[in-house]
């Protein structure tokens, strides 16, 4: 006769869930369960079988809900979370305003308070993960100092969600005028390409890494696309030259790599150019692309990030199918929370679907479970951390989120994929874990106070306003009402 043995303590036991796993069979357990001791899933079968093998410090009863891996925004940019609807739809005064906030109005609580909001933004609807290049507009990024970027790093630590941070130098032409702030006193300077290259080089040092492995740092560029812009044309070395040392701090440092524009040869000229195209790089936008770009990105490796709800992608269209099928790792972006976004990566997964289906006349485009895995699985693969999450299997990081099925707009109770894919929206998100801790549970948010964070991020906006005198940007634009374009 076998002995019996006592059910083994372990530190959390996810019971009674309908669970997605996106794992490599892309199981779907009703009625399922996940152990999980530390910062690892431990075990994952049926309710039954789990719960004779385990007893647990905490149980959470998942009856009625989808339980998932965290999902995972390829490509977003810090600051724009107090940035949003600047402008009022006119988008060159919201780029310029990110350029004048992002070099000279903004100070290192607004970092810290912007990147507070946005990770609570994030674990509210389920994105455990997220990438954020630092700064945005036309690549103009808050490299003048890393002070900035640590404070954006201690509140992505303390929120505890898990943040790629992507810094890398502004586009030229340089020197460019940057300044901080002392109370009330502005002091401006003038930033060099080496100054922003030793900046990056000392938030790699002190900031890869951190938060238990939570806090990780990626490198990026501005897109090379002289043709687009004339003055640009005698920058040519300054690009060939950031290229050569940019990529020696990644592979040095063995650091993923990114770039936010790509768009029709631009792909291409980076391959062979620049040598920037590799199996560490995912490339965001990628709109128009031509043959020789997918071509390219077939022959090295290199991921692409597809944003629909930015305005890029009303001015062009990501192939997404077709990289798809050319073999092409594609993963989804929020492209951040401004001018008019948000971080539901639910709403994105939807909006992919239907832009890519107008566009073919083709209801049959884009699979439910194809969208999923583009903020799973695929996403983990374009970031270099399929590995460890994007998926629910044994040994991952317990990177999970449990999806509240029982409410009017997912009912009935069956087909639950295409529930989270076409129904559900990040509020239905009542559950989330990230490296094995119950970061919210039935909504409520454990980690930071709430009502705090907005009071910060507030706070920071108004001032951020007053020193870069963009309070005009509030104002509603005369063709607002009544009429069909601003």
């Amino acid at each position: 006769m076998s002995e019996s043995h006592p059910p083994q303590l372990i530190d959390l036991l996810i019971v009674r869930g309908t669970l997605i796993t996106v794992d490599p069979e892309r199981r779907v357990i009703e009625d399922g369960a996940i152990a999980v001791d530390g910062e690892r899933i431990l075990a994952i079968g049926s309710t039954a079988e789990l719960q004779q093998r385990y007893t647990a410090r905490k149980t959470i009863d998942a009856h009625r809900k989808a339980v998932l891996p965290g999902l995972i925004d390829s490509h977003a940019h810090a600051g724009h979370g107090l940035l949003k609807s600047l402008g009022g739809g006119d988008s060159e005064a919201w780029m310029e305003a990110c350029r004048v906030v992002y070099t000279t109005g903004s100070d290192e609580e607004f970092w810290y308070a912007e990147a507070k909001l946005a990770a609570l933004e994030r674990l509210k609807f389920g994105t455990t993960t997220g990438v954020c290049l630092f700064g945005g507009g036309d690549s103009i990024m808050r490299v003048d100092d890393p002070k900035y970027a640590a404070r954006h790093s201690a509140a992505i630590a303390e929120t505890g969600t898990r943040s790629m941070l992507a810094v890398g130098p502004s586009r030229p032409p340089g020197p460019r005028l940057y300044a901080d702030w002392q109370g009330s006193e502005r002091i401006d300077k003038m930033v060099s390409f080496e100054q922003m290259y030793e900046t990056c080089e000392d938030i790699v040092r002190h900031q890869h890494g951190q938060a238990q492995g939570r806090v990780n740092i990626c490198i990026t560029l501005p897109v090379f696309q002289p043709e687009h812009d004339a003055d640009h044309v005698q920058y040519t070395q300054v690009f060939k030259d950031q290229a050569a040392q940019y990529s020696e701090l990644a592979h040095r440092h063995k650091l993923a790599f990114t770039q936010d524009g790509h768009r029709a040869g631009t792909l291409k000229r980076a391959h062979e150019q620049l040598g920037l195209l590799a199996e560490n790089a995912f490339m965001s936008h990628s709109i128009d692309l031509t043959a020789e770009d997918i071509a390219a990105c077939v022959a090295t490796g290199t991921k692409i990030i597809h944003n629909p709800s930015a305005i890029m992608s009303i001015r062009g269209r990501c192939p997404v199918p077709e990289l798809i099928d050319a073999g092409v790792t594609v993963a989804l972006g929020s492209d951040g929370t401004a001018p008019d976004r948000s971080y539901d990566m639910f709403r994105h997964m939807f909006q992919c679907m239907h832009y890519h289906r107008r566009h073919f006349r083709d209801a049959g485009v884009l699979p439910h479970g194809k969208v999923l895995e583009m903020v799973t699985i695929d996403a983990a693969r374009a970031l270099g951390m399929a590995h460890e999450i994007g998926s629910l299997e044994v040994g991952k990081k317990a990177d999970i989120i449990l999806v509240d099925l029982f409410k009017p707009h997912l009912m009935p109770l069956n087909m639950p994929v295409y529930r989270i894919t076409s129904f559900a929206s990040g509020a239905d998100v009542c559950t989330t874990i990230v490296n094995g801790k119950v970061l919210m549970e039935d909504g409520r948010v454990n980690t930071v106070d709430e009502l705090e964070v907005m009071e910060l991020a507030q706070v920071a906006t108004d001032r951020m306003l007053d020193r870069a005198g963009l309070r005009h940007l509030l104002a509603s634009p005369p063709n607002l009402w009544r009429v069909s374009h601003y």
